[in-house]
């Protein structure tokens, strides 16, 4: 019996050469965002240079095991999808919010119990999947591609913080990657096309160097071996911090909803299954309570890897194992994660402004799954005005509490995905309303008569 070598089927093994580059790709588009958030909270929290250090090795080996259990699942643990897993940014102002207050250990203590919480919510989505019908959970992908697009285009002039934010160097670098993209996406076949992304980020890592933008330092300077360390800081517990730690859980598990969506739907043009829906969340959830047995901030699946499966329609779990086992091995070998950080936000955002986009693609073709219009247009257009309309200008929230602003004011995603929700518990289907309709035409009749 042949093995199935096909990068788009699901459960496809290709070849190794066929496989490095595509799972390599996955993880240039998402390595930089994995270690950022504990690079900003470390910071912000005062943790010494080495312990910071220590902390980026265990966010990639957790990175790197979460999405292995992700994509072969460990008994009921995990989606079976190619779903590639990192450290999420949506925690990152309420760990500084808590570590602030009550120290480091506080933000682990409230992650370790909000990730347990969002573990027990996987095991009852099935009876609230009703909640999740195409139009919901394509106003979630809509809302994350739109998002997101801000965050390519930042990376595409230079990455934020950068002294040459916007310069023709940063755009020009970033343009070239993207025709590359494109190019060998539209006029090559096979492994070229479907590494269009790989040899994308090649060439502008190459012309990046060819402009000095390429600082070789940290490649130098790092380490050859260290092993990643659990419980290098303690638990405290603290209600507040908590119960704001579950709300932005829930948040979570909703934008899972939505890149789980995304993954099937872009890459095998169908919705995902119950058990799929369950055994995701309760990895989302487990995983971010193991991130906070290795110190490190919750873990959950990374919209921009749902854009490269929407636009390669590359579905392999080998492959995205594979990227994985580059996270895992990176984690002992510090070299390797400083061979992808020196690579210039530029030459990632090149590729990322489409990618996102197409995050955004999978969210409309979700949505257009049953006509746009009546019921279904009142639910998109209410939940992605305000919602969209408030990440946008988050300024409008300015009169309420600190908590609300956090869980509300930011992406945009929550308002979007909560309204979406609460609009399809409420508005009657079509054909009750046809129903209605007709029934109240046949009692006019009936008098008329």
């Amino acid at each position: 019996m042949n093995k199935n070598r096909s990068p788009y089927h699901l459960d496809g093994v290709p070849e190794l050469k066929t496989a490095l580059p595509l799972g390599l790709q996955h993880i240039l588009a998402m390595f930089v965002s994995n270690i950022t958030p504990i690079i900003i909270v470390a910071s912000v929290l005062g943790i010494s240079p080495e312990q910071k250090t220590l902390l980026i090795q265990a966010s990639m080996f957790v990175a790197g095991l979460n999405t292995l259990i992700q994509a072969y699942t460990l008994g009921p643990i995990g989606a079976k999808l190619p779903i590639v897993v990192g450290t999420s940014f949506a925690f990152v102002p309420v760990a500084i919010s808590i570590g602030t207050r009550y120290g480091f250990e506080g933000v682990l203590g409230a992650a370790l119990i909000g990730g347990i919480f969002e573990g027990l919510l996987g095991l009852i989505i099935k009876r609230v999947r009703k909640y999740f019908p195409p139009i919901v959970t394509g106003v979630v992908v809509l809302s994350i591609g739109l998002s997101l697009l801000p965050v390519g285009i930042k990376s595409f002039a230079g990455g934020v913080g950068a002294p040459d934010f916007g310069s023709i160097e940063n755009l020009l670098i970033g343009t070239v990657v993207l025709i590359t993209v494109v190019f060998f996406k539209q006029f090559t076949k096979g492994i070229l096309s479907t590494g269009s992304i790989f040899i994308g980020t090649i060439v502008g890592f190459i012309v990046a160097l060819m402009f000095g933008k390429v600082n070789l330092q940290p490649l130098i300077q790092a380490d050859y071996l260290t092993i990643p360390k659990p419980l290098m800081f303690g638990f405290a517990f603290h209600f507040d911090a908590i119960l704001a730690m579950i709300l932005m859980f829930i948040v979570s598990a909703v934008e899972t909803v939505g890149d789980m969506s995304g993954v099937t739907m872009g890459g095998a043009g169908r919705e995902t299954t119950d058990k799929e829906l369950s055994g995701g969340i309760l990895a989302d959830g487990l995983g971010s309570a193991l991130a906070a047995v290795f110190s490190v901030l919750p873990t959950t699946s990374f919209s921009q890897n749902t854009g490269i499966i929407a636009m390669t329609g590359i579905m392999s779990r080998f492959v995205v194992a594979t990227g994985a086992m580059f996270l895992v091995v990176g984690a002992f070998i510090p070299k390797i994660g400083a061979l992808f950080t020196i690579i210039p936000a530029s030459v990632i955002g090149g590729s990322l402004v489409m990618v996102f986009a197409m995050i955004s693609i999978s969210g409309i073709n979700l949505i257009t799954k049953e006509p746009l219009k009546g019921r279904n247009s009142v639910i998109l257009a209410v939940s992605l005005g305000l919602g969209y309309g408030l990440g946008n200008v988050p300024e409008a929230l300015t009169v309420f509490p600190e908590s609300i602003k956090l869980i509300f004011g930011g992406s945009g995603i929550v308002v979007s995905g909560t309204i979406a929700v609460f609009l399809n518990i409420i508005l009657p289907p079509e054909n009750e309303i046809v129903e209605e309709k007709v029934t109240e035409e046949a009692k006019l009749a009936k008098k008329v008569a």
